[in-house]
């Protein structure tokens, strides 16, 4: 199955995440092992049909450091 997806491309989540915090728009998912940052909308949709992706968050660790976590939707 070939499903279009309306985002931008990334090498990585380090460099997706600091896309959105720069432009202060989107969300970061994971899919098809791409990252891509997205409208939520599109996000939305995927997850309507039932498209297995990640959600992609910084999370600040009990440390005080950050990690990069995975939230499944559809999966």
């Amino acid at each position: 199955m070939t499903i279009e997806i309306k985002g931008i491309g990334f090498n990585s989540a380090g460099e997706a995440l600091q896309h959105i915090n720069a432009s202060g728009r989107g969300v970061a998912i994971s899919i098809g092992g791409k990252v891509l940052v997205v409208e939520q909308a599109e996000a939305d949709r995927l997850a309507e049909r039932r498209i297995e992706f990640a959600y992609l968050v910084d999370h600040e660790m009990p440390d005080g450091s950050w990690r990069i976590m995975t939230i499944p939707a559809n999966g």
